[in-house]
């Protein structure tokens, strides 16, 4: 995203939905480089979510994290 995302006005509602809610975080590493949440089932279940930050500060719906964690199947081989 380079310098593109701190021109994008989601970039700073989710700078300032944090900042209000009290994350102060820090200013280390380098800062460029967007998250994401896998989860992945036993064996050959593979990735039942993915999600891939499309801007910083772009969350993940923590129900959708919930459900797909009820999917892992343990015995899954």
């Amino acid at each position: 995203m380079m310098m593109s995302g701190f021109f994008r006005i989601g970039v700073w509602q989710n700078f300032f939905r944090a900042w209000k809610s009290g994350y102060s975080g820090n200013l280390e590493g380098e800062g460029f480089t967007l998250g994401g949440v896998y989860v992945i089932g036993a064996g050959r279940q593979g990735v039942l979510l993915e999600h891939r930050e499309k801007e910083f500060g772009d969350k993940v719906s923590l129900p959708s994290v919930l459900e797909a964690a009820e999917k892992i199947n343990p015995q899954a081989s």
